[in-house]
């Protein structure tokens, strides 16, 4: 079943797939219009957690997310999970209020000219303080899905997961890598960070997935799709860390990232912040560029 509707200008396909458990997937992509010029780039930033409703991270929030907008020609934000504090909420009613927070800054810093998705991250994925609920609520209904990259015209998708009880894939999740196409380009993003070379040594290993789901991960991906990632950013950790260089095999040039964070809970100045993207398309091609913000 498809339907359609008119949001943000754009026009929304929401595809009920009959799989298990009967969850919704989705994609929003551009009506048609004419190709993309030949050579054009478009400015994006990846947010990491900013556990609005812990102690200052309301106010740290906005003024980072302020930044975010004054940086370039911001298209498109990607938030990564955790963006509010849920988890330690002392009732549901004190989760609501730190939800109606984080989106009242969301709509005060956006408005409606910045379009923007996010996961959920473990400290919004529980069923306490009826967290979860909320999280589709207010910041998005549909835990997995894909969208077109404004300016992109659909050439560009950003895929967002579901692996934010406990680092585990949820199966909806795995069923969309598994029906990736050739004929985009993605970048992928998920709260919990993948288990690729070198990455013990600069984050701990309980913030990191296990080998065994990180091999689920790649090993989803279609061969002939890997060479289409053009990025992969997840969070959780607090701590920037990026890698380039054979994260695993048959994804020898995918970058591979681990966002700061935009908050106050367990955040050191020197990992606050978030990633200024530069998306270039060039004859049909596209090429991804991230640069760390470090935001005091």
């Amino acid at each position: 079943m498809i339907e359609y509707q008119e949001r943000y200008k754009e026009r929304v396909i929401k595809i009920v797939k009959k799989i298990k458990g009967n969850k919704d997937n989705y994609c929003f992509n551009p009506p048609t219009q004419p190709g993309i010029p030949s050579a054009t780039t478009i400015n994006l930033a990846v947010v990491g957690d900013s556990h609005v409703g812990f102690q200052n991270s309301q106010n740290m929030f906005n003024t980072l997310l302020q930044r975010v907008v004054s940086n370039g020609n911001k298209r498109y934000i990607i938030f990564g999970g955790d963006d509010v504090h849920a988890l330690g909420a002392s009732s549901s009613q004190e989760a609501e209020r730190y939800y109606q927070q984080f989106t009242h800054i969301l709509n005060s810093v956006l408005g409606s000219n910045i379009f923007h998705r996010t996961a959920i991250g473990n400290w919004e994925d529980t069923d306490r303080n009826n967290s979860r609920a909320l999280f589709q609520q207010y910041l998005n209904p549909f835990l997995t899905g894909y969208v077109g990259i404004p300016g992109t015209q659909g050439l560009v998708r950003h895929v967002w997961l579901d692996n934010g009880r406990g680092g585990i894939f949820s199966q909806d999740s795995l069923d969309l890598l598994r029906n990736l196409d050739p004929n985009h380009y993605y970048i992928i993003d998920f709260h919990w960070p993948l288990r690729v070379p070198g990455i013990t040594n600069a984050i701990l290993e309980d913030h990191i997935m296990s080998q065994a789901e990180t091999e689920i991960f790649f090993n989803a991906i279609p061969a002939n799709v890997r060479n289409r990632i053009l990025a992969i950013f997840t969070h959780h950790a607090h701590k920037f860390y990026s890698n380039s260089n054979n994260i695993h095999p048959g994804f020898p040039n995918t970058p591979f990232f681990v966002t700061g964070c935009s908050g106050d809970y367990a955040c050191s100045s020197a990992s606050r912040g978030y990633y200024d993207v530069d998306l270039t398309i060039q004859n049909n091609m596209a090429t991804l560029q991230a640069t760390p913000i470090r935001v005091q």
